[in-house]
């Protein structure tokens, strides 16, 4: 057996997801979707609707602002579930941890008295 050889951990599987166009992964869809959107939008209100050319590139561009919003805002160089996190903490609140800024301890209605000053009653 040749013992002059040197075995080595190497990674040879590619992490990466790649990038088009200096987006992460399959962010690129995204865009191409938002690119679609606002192209058929403009279509259907300048042939359709016989919208104003500027009135409907304003509309247009409505749906890319909004895709690209979304991949640079929560999306981009985030970790993964980061947009589903943050959308789930805006429409439902918090989760089961405690409150940022809270003493660590719910206040029984009882001893409701420990804020209030000596010789004062409790403020209820």
């Amino acid at each position: 057996m040749n013992t002059d050889l040197r075995l080595t951990d190497t990674n040879a599987a590619s992490d990466s997801q790649g990038r088009t166009w200096g987006l992460e992964g399959n962010l690129f869809w995204y865009l191409v979707g938002g690119l679609g959107a606002g192209i058929t939008t403009f279509f259907v209100l300048i042939v359709i609707m016989k919208a104003g050319l500027l009135s409907s590139f304003g509309v247009a561009v409505l749906p890319v602002l909004l895709v690209l919003a979304y991949i640079y805002g929560l999306r981009q160089g985030k970790p993964p579930g980061y947009d589903r996190d943050f959308l789930e903490r805006i429409l439902s609140g918090g989760g089961f941890g405690p409150q940022a800024g809270g003493t660590g301890h719910s206040k029984h209605p009882l001893v409701a008295y420990e804020d209030s000053t000596p010789g004062e009653p409790p403020s209820c």
